[in-house]
């Protein structure tokens, strides 16, 4: 592979894994799913207490964490300037010289994310970086507009150029347990995509129960998704520790029957340096090495970089600088 080829192929998703084809729903699996709620919260409390790192070790996670988010800004008063603005910080999203300092020239983080409007423009903001393009879709966030619409959206932001469409469930069949409806509207966008791929939100904070979010996991990646996602950003409840548990472990029990690895990306209420090193190391602990990668794990943030950013040049210097120094543009 030539170095151009590599360098528009670097960021693509699940670009050395084979794609998830989906497979038949089998029901009899979904129901059989359980969670045990006091153990998945017992498990998730341990954590940021027993999962801290230091030093060069906590720069190194950090800089992981850069290398996995995808860039958000999904606003209603979103403009060309502020989206042109956010490319550049996705293309460079730390100062040169504290980059160099890091020995880690070149870091990009691992999209930037937009409404269907702003998809040209961020096309055309990220051309040779090798940063693919993200696009919410199917009437986000609460994704009842009619379903053909939602399919006609899709169809619309891949021919703009998004390489990744970040899809909403209908969270009414999670609730009525209809889960034919929704592997056939998953089937559906799934298809729609095309070589786009796919990242199904959950919008966990609204589905009433653990058991709810580990049976929804599961029949949307039978259903073919690529990526599972918590939220939206909008609900007011958005990535938690023990929702992250539950998917991961939907994820990991789907890799052990059908060979396939699928991603997972939780977004919303992820702000600071310290949370995103506990969720790296949850997915380490779950997953393995091979989850730490901007193929299958990504953070939806917008403020998360600046504290990273600022945190990294407490590791350089030992001082805390100011948080307008490490603006998004």
């Amino acid at each position: 592979m030539d170095n151009q080829t590599a360098e528009h192929t670097t960021h693509l998703p699940l670009v050395t894994e084979p794609r998830n084809p989906g497979m038949a729903l089998n029901l009899d699996w979904v129901r059989a799913v359980q969670a045990n709620t006091s153990a998945v919260e017992r498990r998730a409390a341990t954590l940021p207490g027993r999962r801290s790192v230091k030093k060069d070790y906590q720069a190194a996670w950090m800089l992981k964490a850069i290398s996995c988010i995808d860039l958000t800004t999904l606003s209603g008063d979103d403009t060309v300037g502020r989206v042109r603005r956010l490319c550049a910080k996705a293309r460079q999203p730390v100062r040169t010289d504290m980059l160099d300092a890091l020995g880690m020239p070149g870091l990009t983080t691992g999209a930037v994310c937009v409404y269907h409007d702003m998809i040209t423009t961020a096309v055309d903001a990220l051309r040779g970086s090798g940063i693919p393009v993200a696009a919410v879709s199917t009437g986000f966030p609460a994704g009842l507009s009619p379903f053909h619409l939602r399919v006609a959206e899709i169809e619309e932001s891949v021919k703009a150029g998004a390489h990744e469409i970040d899809i909403v469930i209908s969270r009414r069949h999670v609730l009525t347990g209809d889960w034919q409806a929704l592997y056939d509207e998953m089937r559906a966008f799934r298809h729609a995509c095309g070589d786009a791929h796919v990242k199904a939100i959950l919008a966990t904070g609204e589905l009433g129960s653990l058991r709810n979010v580990a049976r929804a996991s599961l029949v949307c990646m039978m259903a073919g998704a690529d990526f599972i996602k918590t939220s939206t950003g909008k609900e007011s409840v958005n990535a938690t520790l023990p929702v992250t548990l539950v998917m991961i472990r939907a994820i990991r029990d789907y890799f052990d029957r059908t060979g396939y690895r699928v991603g997972y990306k939780p977004a919303g209420g992820i702000s600071k340096a310290k949370d995103a090193v506990v969720y790296l190391s949850l997915i380490k602990e779950e997953l393995g090495d091979r989850w730490l990668q901007p193929d299958l794990f990504r953070f939806g943030a917008s403020s998360l970089l600046g504290d990273i950013e600022r945190q990294l040049e407490h590791h350089l210097t030992g001082h805390y600088s100011a948080g307008y120094r490490h603006a998004m543009g």
